[in-house]
């Protein structure tokens, strides 16, 4: 107490100044409806910044959260389009209506470690066996194909993307349907070779490679890049085309896990076969 009477000695005349003009600008923003106006401007001005930073920060520290609630939405709205059922329909008695089954379903994890630079590179992701998570699942983000999972724990599960040397994912042209392989040469995130296709057809610049959806992992029609160019590979018959990646692994956060729910019955049925 007797420091703060010090101080207020020590510095009156300042106390007595600030005081005044408090007082001034009181009577002032009374005295007419200009000098009101202005000052009510100016303290609402004053607030609204400070909310307005309180605004951006909170926001800030729920991104997080949003994200997460986006896309866990997000994969609840994929499980629901059309290339995620299988179609069945009576061969015997006339139906009027396709009955469908649901054949894909797709699970919304976080990337918790990543890798683009290496000759092989591998991704892990947030969730694991726990989460219904296993080996051979498809795994894209939303904007294309990121790879195949190889290994889970309970909570946690490990990807081979196409980034890697020993990759190999079955795709087509979107245009012409035509099918080749998605190989990576370890020196480009970026970029990536689609191979194995016959130099009888042609490529259009910008050309859109898709999935082919002839292996039990991916859908049919996964973006998976756009077609740089295409060089034939002397005494093969067949071009190297290469695509810019759809997907950008310097950025990847969410990723959707793709389960197939008839994989085991495809695997047994190609098993048998061979």
């Amino acid at each position: 107490m007797h420091k703060l009477f010090d101080i207020l000695k020590k510095y009156d005349y300042i106390v007595v100044f600030v005081l005044l003009a408090v007082v001034s600008i009181l009577l002032m923003s009374r005295s007419t409806y200009y000098h009101h106006s202005r000052l009510a401007a100016w303290a609402g001005s004053i607030a609204g910044g400070w909310y307005q930073g309180v605004d951006n920060v909170g926001g800030y520290f729920g991104l997080k959260q949003e994200n997460d609630r986006l896309a866990a939405e997000n994969a609840r709205l994929r499980a629901r389009l059309a290339e995620s059922y299988i179609s069945y329909s009576d061969s015997v008695f006339t139906v009027a209506d396709t009955v469908y089954r649901q054949r894909y379903d797709y699970t919304e994890a976080r990337v918790i470690k990543n890798s683009w630079s290496q000759q092989n590179n591998y991704i892990m992701i947030g969730k694991g066996s726990a989460h219904g998570i296993e080996p051979d699942m498809a795994v894209i983000s939303p904007d294309g194909i990121v790879g195949v999972v190889v290994g889970t724990t309970k909570n946690f599960a490990t990807v081979m993307p196409v980034l890697h040397s020993d990759s190999r994912n079955s795709v087509k042209v979107k245009r012409t349907g035509i099918g080749g392989s998605l190989v990576w040469d370890g020196k480009d995130y970026r970029y990536a070779q689609v191979l194995d296709v016959p130099t009888t057809h042609q490529f259009e610049e910008g050309d859109t490679i898709v999935t082919s959806g002839q292996a039990n992992d991916f859908p049919e029609g996964i973006p998976v890049g756009y077609v740089v160019s295409a060089e034939t590979l002397k005494g093969t018959g067949f071009y190297k085309v290469r695509i810019r990646l759809a997907t950008d692994f310097n950025k990847l956060d969410h990723v959707y896990v793709i389960d197939n729910r008839f994989r085991e019955e495809q695997q047994r049925l190609t098993e048998a076969t061979q």
